[in-house]
């Protein structure tokens, strides 16, 4: 099974593959993905490692904290998205 990991305060120099490096000290990192805004296609600072059951939990305790790029990562489980009522203009 594997683990969606929520990774935030992410510094905007920072790319897919140094974070991958950083997360790979602690297991196989299966994906990486950065989440941009919708209408800028900015980074928004945020985004999740997929890694299996044990290498992560082993990562979320690691890294939670650590300063990567000139910040210190928020890392914990990701949790499932709420359903919201679609927006209306």
């Amino acid at each position: 099974m594997s683990k969606s990991i929520y990774v935030g305060n992410i510094a905007f120099s920072t790319s897919e593959d140094e974070l991958r490096n950083v997360f790979g000290q602690y297991g196989e990192v299966l994906s990486v993905k950065f989440i941009n805004d919708r209408e800028t296609g900015r980074f928004r600072g945020f985004g999740f490692v997929e890694m299996n059951d044990a290498d992560a939990l082993e990562a979320i305790q690691a890294l939670n904290g650590k300063d990567v790029g000139g910040r210190a990562l928020k890392v914990n489980e990701a949790q499932a998205r709420e359903t919201r009522p679609p927006r209306r203009y």
